[in-house]
C-alpha cells in the first residue's frame, strides 16, 4: 500500500473518487493510499479461508465476503479487509451500501509492505468497531496465524499458534477453522541448505 502524491481528501471526497476508480484504495486521516497487487500466496490464502468459512457457515444468518467489501471505522477511515464475515443485518455507512460498519470478524493476509500496519495502526482503527469480536493475521511465508479475541471487558488476547494440525476456534461465529485449510495447496520457499552440511 503506498500513498498517493499530494492527494488529501475529505471522507465524502474519498468514497465519491473511490466509486468511480478502476483501482481499490484505502483511505487513512484524510490520504489515499493505494493497495498494491497480491501474490498468488496471498491470494491463495485469503480464498481458501473466505471458501472454508462460507461451506461452514451455510444456513447461518452470516455472510463471508473477499477483499472487495469496504470496512469504514467511526473515525471515518476505510479499509478492504481480506476477507470479512458479517452476522445479521448489514449496518451501511450511507445509501450506496457499499461500504459496512459492522463485521464480526476480520482476516488480513500479510504482505511484507504491509505486515507492520496490518498489526499496528491498521488493527487498533478495527478495534474502535463495536460489533468487531475477533481478528486474524494470517502469514504468507509460513504457516503462522495471530487469533485476537476481544475479551469481555473490552481488552483483546492474542492467541498464535504455527501447528498445521491446529485448528481454530471463532467463537464469534460458532465454527473453528482448520490451519490446514488455510494453507491447502500453499506451497513454502524452502530455505537454503547450509553449505557443507551433510544430507
Amino acid at each position: 500500500m503506498s500513498s498517493l502524491p499530494h492527494i488529501r481528501l475529505t471522507p465524502d471526497e474519498y468514497l465519491a473518487a473511490e466509486r468511480w476508480a478502476t483501482h481499490k484504495s484505502e483511505y487513512v486521516a484524510g490520504e489515499v493510499f493505494a493497495m498494491s497487487g497480491a501474490t498468488l500466496r496471498h491470494s491463495l490464502i485469503a480464498t481458501n479461508i473466505a471458501a472454508e468459512l462460507r461451506q461452514r457457515l451455510k444456513g447461518r444468518d452470516c455472510t463471508v465476503h473477499a477483499s472487495d467489501l469496504r470496512v469504514g471505522t467511526p473515525a471515518g477511515n476505510y479499509f478492504y479487509p481480506d476477507v470479512v464475515v458479517v452476522c445479521g443485518e448489514p449496518v451501511y455507512a450511507d445509501d450506496h451500501r457499499d461500504t459496512i460498519l459492522n463485521p464480526i470478524l476480520i482476516v488480513e493476509v500479510l504482505s511484507d509492505s504491509t505486515q507492520d500496519y496490518d498489526r499496528g495502526g491498521k488493527f487498533a482503527e478495527y478495534r474502535r468497531l463495536a460489533s468487531l469480536q475477533e481478528y486474524l493475521v494470517v502469514a504468507q511465508t509460513a504457516p503462522c496465524v495471530e487469533h485476537h479475541t476481544r475479551q469481555a471487558d473490552g481488552c483483546w488476547l492474542l492467541h498464535e499458534t504455527s501447528d498445521l494440525t491446529a485448528v481454530l476456534t471463532l467463537a464469534s461465529i460458532g465454527c473453528q477453522l482448520p490451519l490446514a485449510e488455510i494453507y491447502d495447496k500453499v506451497t513454502f520457499a524452502v530455505a537454503n541448505p547450509v553449505e557443507g552440511a551433510t544430507p
